[in-house]
């Protein structure tokens, strides 16, 4: 099973390593990261990289493809390149899945065209814009074969699900046990519906987590 990560300058790192660490774990899995150009892409918080081994014109047939999110997809949208190949590969992939904002440029790409699909919060009414129908009460959206997550860390819900569908449940179950995914957080923040609506809107108003608002 070929797996492809696309990897642009500003993505969020657990976008890209949340999902990493539990599909390059599914038996035949071969993973690749790629990006415009082979070499180092930077995070959105500057201090770490991750290397693109392979440019999109040597990555033509995966059977997965993951777009993940963070600021640097607002430069992407509108990108003929990126969005030619996106389209090129999903002719070929038997799941074309996001994270975060990276449901954004499939969107962009047209192909959540009319289907369920979610995103950050915050990135939800844009979405709309791109012409997908956004949920946001749903951590993981299956329409089809697209599969888009919520943000940043629902990338690790993502996963699990796809190493399910690919190998079985008893491998996913395997997985999570391996890696002790079972969140206990300290804080109740991790959704709208929970947090203080104060601070709600304000990381609404200062865009901190995934940075301009697209078309702003």
């Amino acid at each position: 099973m070929k797996i492809a990560f696309l990897l642009y300058e500003g993505f969020t790192a657990l976008d890209v390593v949340g999902p990493y660490e539990v599909l390059s774990r599914v038996p035949g899995a071969e993973v690749v990261f790629t990006a415009a150009r082979r070499g180092p892409v930077r995070t959105d918080m500057g201090s770490l990289a991750l290397t693109a081994d392979a440019a999109y014109s040597e990555v033509t047939d995966p059977d997965v493809l993951v777009v993940s999110g963070g600021p640097g997809i607002e430069a992407l949208v509108g990108d003929g390149p990126t969005l030619d190949w996106i389209r090129a590969v999903d002719a070929t992939t038997n799941w074309t899945t996001s994270v975060c904002s990276g449901s954004l440029l499939l969107a962009a790409a047209g192909l959540l065209t009319g289907r369920r699909a979610t995103s950050h919060w915050i990135c939800l009414e844009t979405l709309g814009m791109f012409g997908a129908t956004p949920v946001g009460d749903e951590r993981i959206v299956v329409d089809g074969k697209y599969t888009t997550a919520a943000g940043v860390s629902a990338g690790i819900d993502l996963a699990l699900h796809l190493a399910g569908r690919a190998a079985g449940d008893r491998v996913a179950e395997a997985i999570q046990l391996v890696t002790e995914y079972a969140p206990e957080p300290p804080y109740g923040t991790g959704s709208t519906a929970t947090a203080p609506p104060d601070l709600v809107e304000a990381l609404r108003a200062s865009n901190l987590v995934v940075g301009p608002a697209i078309g702003s």
